[in-house]
């Protein structure tokens, strides 16, 4: 949230999710099948990032999380201001 004033937390589905103004940016998930947490970026597909995994989904990508590991301090921000700087051109 420090990364743009645009961005408040909010929650649904059950789980985290932070909003650009009023409309979902990113969720903080977990995979059913491993339950490990990723990051969901809703307009993913526009976001190019060699660490962002499309799968079947049509327009997000997520970014798996290692529980076990250290975050990703760079790469979470690198992407995040590639998310945010995509948000405030959709809205020019």
């Amino acid at each position: 949230m420090a990364s743009s004033p645009r961005i408040k937390e909010t929650k649904k589905y059950g789980m985290p999710c932070f909003c650009f103004g009023k409309k979902p940016f990113c969720y903080l998930w977990t995979d059913k099948k491993s339950d490990n947490p990723y990051l969901l970026f809703v307009d993913g597909m526009l976001i190019n990032h060699p660490l962002l995994e499309q799968g079947n989904r049509a327009k997000m990508k997520i970014l798996r999380i290692n529980p076990t590991a250290d975050l990703p301090i760079k790469t979470l921000e690198h992407v995040l201001k590639m998310a945010i700087s995509l948000k405030n051109l959709q809205l020019q």
